[in-house]
């Protein structure tokens, strides 16, 4: 059962392709602790007495946002299947006699 028509499904099929590659590379780069992703780590600016504790929250900030990204790759590889399934069942009745 097709549910939605061939153009919409061939464009979540790229989107969804896209946005799995774009969030694997930038969890891969939360992972490795890129420096410039720094900016995308939520830190409470005023708490930190110590660079220990500064450190410890960054790690573990980069770590979430990584986790983050790969869960938000695996519903995008989700959507990307139903997209293929819709677009498939969509050729496939336009080639019925």
């Amino acid at each position: 059962m097709a549910l939605c028509g061939p153009k919409l499904s061939l464009c979540c099929t790229v989107l969804s392709a896209w946005g799995i590659i774009q969030l694997l590379l930038m969890g891969v780069f939360f992972y490795v602790r890129a420096v410039a992703l720094v900016e995308d780590i939520y830190l409470e600016e005023e708490k930190y007495t110590s660079i220990n504790a500064l450190n410890k929250d960054m790690e573990n900030g980069y770590q979430q946002n990584a986790y983050n990204c790969w869960i938000a790759a695996l519903l995008y590889l989700v959507t990307l299947c139903i997209s293929i399934q819709q677009f498939w069942m969509n050729n496939k009745s336009t080639y019925r006699v």
